[in-house]
């Protein structure tokens, strides 16, 4: 059978679309450099790309190209099926529960928010200054830059007192369609002000460190989402001399930038920008972290695919802490699983995943924060990025499991 490759195909009709770009080797890199250069099939979206351990990817095909899709993949003998029938419809089923949750009476406190629910970017800002305002011995908000077109860039800072703690950072929301992410955020923040002084382990932590969150790391991505296009992944800015906007915030960072795994292509869902750091919600990070000069962890929170991996993602030659993180990546995927039994892969980037240059916590590692891990939350593919909501409280807890375990390793690794 010629270049056997099981695809999950998502067939759709809805707006918003991608050009794939490709570097894997094998069976995909030959179907994908075919739809790179052919016409009618180069209007296409990899949710999922291929793994060692998967040989699978899964495409959102538009309505339009769906025959020339089928033709293609049958004429080459590829086998595929059909993930998600018609996508559209699980967009206006997410909509309109939304709409629903937003009729309820505004939430008076953060007792009162609505954590089961996605909610738009004026909803999350106005959570983050209502906790500032119930918890001002315990949190507050610092606000790092601005985003292209404007909005804050936000990190809320857990901490107890004290000048130059230790801190651990926490990111959601990269990718701007990757909505469980920032609900979990969200229930994240909660979450911390709830158990401190009850929570023994997490009181323990922030004693001794400071935590810092940033629930919308790509503000101007995930208010387009609302507003445009739900499947919208890169940042806003445009880019000079084409028509195609915005750069992948998890390809522009200084570490193997521009190599293998990320796109020159300003109209690729995985272009690096015309340079390192080029964007300001990239930018804004790095210079917190190097002002900053005392970060323990770094932990970067995507979906989906239930992973989670440590450096590097540009080269295959090992991190020197490599036997320490596979462990403690062990060790956090036990705690997770241990709530609802849901099943983690883990291990580095490039060996679980894919290569992928330009990454955010490939940078960290290399800036000597040890501990730099990046989750890839729910589900395997059966939603993809349009989980349902009522799988955000259960991704949530499971999640922050593994993030204690990540915690309490610092704390106690921490001087």
């Amino acid at each position: 059978m010629k270049g056997l490759l099981v695809l999950t195909v998502l067939f759709v009709a809805v707006f918003g679309l991608g050009l794939i770009c490709c570097w894997e080797t094998g069976p995909l890199c030959w179907f994908v450099g075919l739809t790179c250069h052919s016409s009618p099939l180069s209007q296409l979206d990899v949710w999922m790309e291929t793994t060692d351990l998967s040989p699978s990817v899964d495409i959102r095909v538009p309505f339009t190209s769906l025959q020339t899709v089928k033709a293609f993949l049958e004429t080459e003998d590829i086998e595929y099926f059909i993930m998600i029938k018609d996508l559209q419809v699980m967009l206006d089923e997410e909509k309109e529960q939304m709409l629903s949750a937003a009729r309820a009476t505004a939430p008076r406190t953060s007792d009162d928010y609505d954590y089961s629910n996605y909610h738009t970017i004026a909803d999350i800002y106005a959570f983050q200054d209502m906790l500032v305002a119930e918890n001002p011995n315990l949190v507050s908000k610092i606000v790092i830059g601005q985003s292209y077109q404007g909005r804050p860039l936000n990190v809320l800072k857990f901490s107890t007192g004290g000048t130059n703690k230790p801190g651990i950072w926490l990111d959601t929301g990269i990718h701007s369609r990757e909505w469980v992410t920032q609900a979990s955020g969200t229930w994240f923040a909660k979450k911390i002000v709830t158990d401190y002084g009850r929570d023994a382990a997490l009181t323990a932590i922030l004693d001794k460190m400071d935590i810092f969150l940033e629930i919308v790391t790509n503000p101007d991505g995930y208010f387009y989402t609302h507003t445009s296009n739900r499947m919208w992944r890169k940042t806003r800015k445009p880019n000079p001399g084409s028509s195609c906007i915005g750069t992948d915030p998890n390809r522009n960072w200084d570490a193997g930038f521009g190599g293998p795994g990320a796109s020159d292509s300003p109209c690729s869902e995985t272009y690096r920008g015309p340079k390192a750091h080029s964007e300001s919600e990239v930018k804004s990070i790095v210079d917190f972290v190097k002002s900053h000069g005392n970060l323990q962890a770094f932990v970067s929170i995507h979906s989906y695919s239930q992973m989670l991996l440590y450096p590097y993602g540009y080269t295959r030659t090992p991190c020197k802490d490599q036997s320490e993180l596979h462990n403690l990546a062990r060790k956090a995927i036990t705690y997770l699983g241990s709530l609802y039994g849901t099943s983690y892969r883990y291990g580095s980037i490039i060996n679980t995943i894919y290569q992928a240059s330009g990454g955010t916590i490939d940078w960290t590692y290399n800036q000597g924060i040890k501990y730099s891990y990046t989750f890839e939350l729910r589900d395997t593919g059966r939603y993809g990025f349009i989980l349902p909501a009522n799988q955000i409280l259960p991704t949530a807890k499971e999640t922050w499991l593994a993030l204690m375990a990540i915690m309490e390793h610092t704390k106690d690794n921490t001087n």
